[in-house]
Order: C-alpha cells, then structure tokens, then sequence
C-alpha cells in the first residue's frame, strides 16, 4: 500500500489532537486532586492555600515564611507548585500554602 502525503498528513494531525487530549485529561486530574480550601479537613486545620491570607488572630502559632513547601509534612519538591502532604492523603497542597499543623523539624 502506497501512503499518500496526504494520508500522511491526517495521520499526524490525529497523532496530535490525540496527545493533546491526553494531556489535557492529566492536567485535569491534576486540578480535580487539588484540595480545596472548603473541604471539612482543610477548614479543621485552617488551611489556605496562599500563607499570606492566614487569619493571624486565629492561628497566633504563624510565623511569616511558614509555607506547606517547607513544612516537614510536605510530599513535593520545593520548587513544587503544589505536591502531597501527610495530612490529606492524595489530595494535593499549594506550596505556598499554609494549615495549623505546619511544622519544620
């Protein structure tokens, strides 16, 4: 069978908009596994997911600087935009975050 550039073509093009697809599902995998500032355990914790938000008269035991990325319970690398935590079990953090449980030992 002779391929033609023509067939040629439309199979990249499948290739392509395949792997886009595939793509696109991972990155909302990603995002669906994110934790949510409003789920029951975060909210027991306090967790937010930008430290610079933490209520400072209901969490005095903060400290700037203190984020999820370099908390101890923290499962990803620092330079991690979110990665796991011990706390949530597959739910991912935002590095920058922050929850009542941090700590750096």
């Amino acid at each position: 069978m002779k391929t033609s550039r023509r067939h040629f073509l439309m199979l990249g093009m499948g290739m392509g908009v395949g792997s886009s697809l595939v793509l696109s599902r991972a990155a909302f995998a990603d995002t669906a596994n994110r934790l949510s500032a409003t789920d029951p355990k975060a909210q027991a914790v306090g967790y937010v997911e930008d430290a610079s938000k933490v209520d400072k008269a209901k969490f005095p035991a903060y400290a700037a600087g203190q984020t999820c990325a370099n908390c101890s319970l923290f499962l990803g690398k620092a330079t991690d935009a979110y990665g796991g935590c011990t706390l949530f079990g597959d739910k991912q953090v935002a590095a920058r975050g922050w929850c009542s449980s941090y700590t750096n030992m």
